[in-house]
């Protein structure tokens, strides 16, 4: 397996990949995947196997604003993460956030964040597997006026 920073020319395979995780936001992923290539603050990772096929994508920001848990500033952010469920106990997350991490650490951040919901119970054993900690829990409420 590798591990590379997404470019345009992974555009076709990171998108079949962010639909399979975001459906919901299929109409705006060319558009969100065209702002992550160009942004300095935001990077994609894929993850292949030896014969090119994509297994997997991260995203990452680096967020300048209050990062719940957090105590620094700026802190890198994984925004999303996706494995195939055919790839998945292979260290294929792993190579994936090893890989942000790392480009985190060269934009100066020395912490890495990320959220899950809270009945998203894979993620949070992905995360703490990962080195990740736990550091709150939030319920979030509106008002409509």
């Amino acid at each position: 397996m590798r591990v590379g920073r997404a470019a345009e020319a992974d555009a076709a395979d990171w998108l079949r990949l962010r639909v399979a995780l975001w459906p919901h936001a299929a109409a705006e992923s060319p558009d969100e995947i065209a702002q992550i290539i160009e942004s300095p603050d935001l990077s994609a990772f894929i993850a292949r196997d030896i014969e090119g096929v994509p297994l997997g994508f991260a995203e990452v920001a680096i967020r300048r604003d209050y990062v719940n848990g957090c105590d620094t500033s700026p802190v890198g952010f994984l925004e999303g993460i996706f494995v195939l469920s055919e790839a998945r106990g292979q260290g294929v997350a792993r190579a994936l956030v090893d890989a942000a991490a790392d480009w985190v650490l060269s934009k100066g951040c020395t912490e890495f964040a990320s959220d899950a919901a809270l009945d998203n119970a894979a993620s949070h054993r992905m995360h703490a597997a990962l080195g990740s900690t736990e550091t709150q829990r939030v319920v979030y409420f509106r008002k409509v006026l």
